[in-house]
């Protein structure tokens, strides 16, 4: 039954849509098909309980004849529950933007399962087929390497969107993922074994794993495949595994069928037809994984254009994706997606079930991974000590990729001799040209990878790393480019035959590779070159890590010491000394105060790979006094880099306040670069501060611990989720048993907009407590009802220093006006309120307005809101001039 009111002829009416299940002499007549409606007067219902006004979304309420009239003898859904027996003492929002309890939890959505079909015999078989295939492909992750004895369990950081609106929502995805502090992504971590499964044991069918170039994503679908061809993910009876670097994404020419058994890495399928359509009887049990996914392209107009058939051809990758992704095609598989995080993907990752980052080694994985490289006792601990010396090289072993460069490295020299290099440039350099060397060596001369470079960079300007079928190498070259580990090969197995996918090794081999023609080649201008630095103010298209590892490289192979490797590139000291001259021009111009948070940490390792004492002091000069690295995600690398050239500030007495908030910087990068005298001032998450003081706590380094403490700053205080109200309590707590700096807690508090709600309200009650000095209070537009201001008046009345309050834009009615009324006049040191455009009415408005005659030292109460009639606001405002509307 469905209620509202209207107006007809001066009368107030009420229109009822009825059901036909109704006992009713007339009804039962009448077999209606299509909705009735009845118009009843209010005079015939007789009297009855106030019915509220309410809008078209909040629902409808039932007249009272109707609520006790007999129920219908079926089963009604929850919603027509809701709407035959409301609850008379239940208050109806006046507002169309009806918040509901924090409690409240939609019901479950019931799915019909289906009985899977019996597995026929050849399928069976298929399957067996599958299984040992992945197990042989998988077990090897490269030449000499074995998923067995370099595998390395890392574990995965669940992720969670921030649902942005306004114009310019969806240009960058680091400002989209909620950035959690460093101890609550350890708290968060899990491993493998719930990617497909949340802590309530409920499936996940579309999945999302984001990592960095070079953490093992490709690495952990295979072990993912690995596990299924051992026994392991019995959820399901097919895995079929892609790799989108290996295939051409744009070609119109396939079909699912195609898709799932030549493209993937699957064995040939003698009956496939057979086999495919078992697998469009039971899509529940099918496991896609796309890898390398980042190599889509204009992934914002992915979704628009779908395959809608599962059995005709003529479509492209990206269209069968995008079929199945959105149900349309082989609805109710599994699905898992691994990309990188700086690539464009808001329009996926809102639609997904999980978003999972991988986590980068621990100082343990390090170890482990060492230990694994090197079989012979002496040698790995020879190299554990050469690489836990070398503080750079040990950061960027948290990346397994680089981890195996270092390890390479070692390997062919002697680990107490060899010195290992400074900056990821020399790094992944001295990598290379050791193997064109032994390339060279095997084959008797070196040859010429101009025609290497060059594809890299074509591939670099599509920001793709399969070599197209356009471009040929010959067979010598290919060979050569295989040896020196320049490249890798795919196998697709199509129908036709098996063919061979030829694509770049890794993302920093190509781009070390683009960066050598660019800085070695005469045929490139200084223009072309300061074009592809994305550090200019102009904005632009984001390109990710492949722009940020570029200009890396970029900078420092113009600064690099040794002879670069031999390319065959036209090149002359004159053509460097010139690049590098106008790539200082532009260095000199920046004004880094006007920088994004990642650009300005961009800047700091461009100037760090140049190794160039000059243009780090440049950097520091032109540094502003406070610097912002909030919401850009700091990695221990990242931590280094920062405080290594924040070192040159000592020379010229230049001192900084940091801000590392949102940043999730590791505890040991926040310990360095907080213990650093050129720093005045800090502020990152409470949490991870709070840590930080327990360590220094522990260590007994007492010195630095006092010097934390004391630089320290909690202003601007930004509350985003409910756990950052809890810090602030815990922070409060310290206060209290180990007496904090007085200062430090009693500054201005501004949680303007942070939602934190009737909870987040109960929890700052507590902190509250203790903040005898607190001045002003900023609680605006927080969705604060009026159970959370019940719990907050009490201890804002204890607050004897509070001189201005803000509960602006909050959902407070009567009741929380009328708590609000009886501290009021306990507030002795209370000089301006402010609780505009909340939901309470005159009866609110009135206590208020009381309780303010008690109030004698009060300037100021600002309370106009919609639900106050005007003329009752008048009135009050005539009786007491402290009471504002707007201003």
């Amino acid at each position: 039954v469905c209620v509202c009111l209207c107006h007809f002829l001066g009368q107030t009416l009420r229109i009822i849509h009825t059901i036909n299940h109704l006992a009713h002499p007339v009804m039962n007549q009448i077999v209606p098909v299509r909705p009735t409606y009845v118009l009843v007067s209010p005079q015939s219902l007789g009297p009855i309980s106030q019915v509220f006004p309410l809008s078209p979304a909040d629902g409808a309420v039932a007249p009272l004849e109707l609520s006790m009239s007999s129920h219908p003898t079926i089963s009604l859904s929850d919603t027509a529950s809701r709407v035959w027996f409301p609850s008379p003492l239940t208050p109806v929002s006046h507002s169309k933007d009806k918040i509901p309890p924090e409690d409240s939890t939609p019901p479950p959505h019931r799915t019909k399962k289906r009985l899977s079909p019996v597995i026929p015999k050849h399928v069976e078989d298929y399957i067996a087929h599958l299984k040992s295939h992945l197990k042989d492909t998988c077990s090897e992750k490269q030449a000499e390497i074995s998923m067995a004895s370099h595998y390395i369990e890392t574990l995965l950081v669940p992720r969670k969107l921030v649902i942005r609106t306004g114009k310019n929502a969806n240009k960058c995805l680091e400002k989209e993922l909620l950035v959690l502090s460093d101890s609550e992504r350890k708290k968060a971590m899990v491993d493998r074994t719930c990617i497909f499964q949340d802590c309530a044991l409920r499936s996940r069918h579309l999945v999302t794993i984001l990592g960095k170039a070079g953490m093992g994503k490709s690495t952990l679908l295979q072990r993912l495949a690995l596990d299924w061809s051992s026994g392991g993910l019995s959820q399901f009876h097919f895995v079929f595994l892609l790799d989108c670097k290996a295939v051409d994404l744009m070609r119109p020419c396939y079909s699912l069928k195609s898709l799932l058994f030549d493209l993937s890495a699957s064995p040939r399928c003698k009956d496939s037809a057979a086999v495919f359509q078992h697998v469009l009887s039971s899509p529940e049990k099918v496991l896609i994984l796309f890898d390398s996914f980042n190599e889509m392209k204009d992934l914002e107009g992915l979704l628009q254009a779908s395959a809608d058939s599962a059995s005709h051809d003529g479509y492209s990758v990206r269209q069968l994706f995008s079929g199945i992704f959105q149900r349309k095609i082989l609805s109710g598989c599994t699905l898992l997606i691994a990309s990188r995080p700086k690539d464009v993907l808001n329009q996926l990752l809102r639609k997904v079930d999980s978003i999972l980052e991988l986590c980068p080694f621990s100082s343990t994985d390090i170890e482990r991974y060492v230990s694994n490289y090197f079989t012979d006792d002496s040698r790995r601990e020879s190299a554990l000590r050469k690489i836990k010396r070398k503080k750079y090289i040990f950061s960027l072993c948290s990346n397994p990729l680089l981890c195996w460069f270092t390890c390479s490295l070692l390997e062919r020299h002697d680990a107490d001799t060899c010195a290992l290099p400074s900056t990821l440039t020399d790094l992944c350099l001295g990598v290379v040209s050791q193997h064109l060397e032994l390339e060279a060596k095997e084959q008797g001369s070196k040859l010429d990878i101009t025609q290497l470079c060059s594809m890299a960079w074509e591939g670099f300007k599509s920001q793709s790393s399969l070599l197209s079928q356009e471009q040929q190498l010959s067979k010598e070259l290919m060979d050569y480019g295989f040896g020196c580990r320049i490249l890798t090969s795919h196998v697709v197995s199509e129908e036709s035959g098996g063919t061979l996918a030829t694509c770049f090794a890794d993302l920093f081999v190509q781009s070390l590779l683009s960066a050598l023609l660019l800085v070695q080649s005469r045929d490139v201008s200084e223009k072309t070159l300061v074009a592809q630095m994305a550090l200019q103010h102009r904005k632009r298209k984001p390109q990710g890590e492949w722009q940020d590892l570029l200009q890396r490289f970029i900078m420092g192979l113009l600064y690099h010491r040794s002879p670069l490797p031999c390319s065959g590139l036209p090149h002359s000291p004159a053509t460097s000394q010139a690049k590098r001259q106008v790539v200082e021009t532009q260095l000199e111009s920046l004004k880094p105060g006007e920088l994004t948070p990642g650009k300005l940490l961009e800047l700091f390792h461009c100037v760090y790979e140049t190794s160039s004492v000059k243009l780090a002091k440049l950097l520091i000069k032109n540094l502003p006094d406070g610097l912002r690295f909030c919401g850009a995600q700091l990695s221990l690398t990242d931590a280094y880099v920062v405080e290594h050239l924040l070192r040159h500030a000592k020379g010229l007495g230049q001192m900084f306040s940091i801000d590392l908030q949102d940043t999730c910087v590791p505890l040991s990068g926040l310990k360095d670069i907080v213990a650093m005298n050129c720093i005045k001032s800090y502020r990152a998450f409470t949490m991870d501060t709070i840590d930080l003081w327990e360590d220094l706590h522990c260590s007994n380094d007492e010195l630095n611990l006092k010097s934390a403490i004391d630089k320290f700053t909690i202003e601007p205080f930004k509350a985003s989720q409910a756990c950052h109200i809890e810090n602030l309590a815990l922070l409060v707590q310290i206060h209290r048993e180990k007496k904090l700096p007085l200062g430090l807690l009693f500054l201005p508090y501004s949680l303007e907009n942070n939602k934190i709600g009737d909870s987040g309200a109960e929890k700052l009650a507590g902190a509250l407590q203790s903040l005898t000095s607190l001045k002003m209070l900023n609680l605006s537009q927080n969705s604060i009802g009026d159970a959370g201001l019940e719990k907050l008046a009490q201890a804002l009345s204890e607050v004897s220093s509070l001189q201005k309050l803000s509960l602006y834009g909050n959902l407070i009615a009567d009741s929380g006006a009328e708590n609000l009324a009886l501290v009021l006049p306990d507030m002795k040191s209370l000089l301006d309120l402010d609780v505009k455009y909340n939901k309470f009415t005159d009866i609110g408005a009135k206590k208020l307005s009381n309780a303010l005659k008690s109030s004698t030292c009060m300037k100021s109460l600002q309370m106009w809101n919609g639900c106050i009639p005007y003329g009752v606001f008048e009135h009050l405002q005539l009786q007491d001039s402290r009471i504002r509307t707007l201003l």
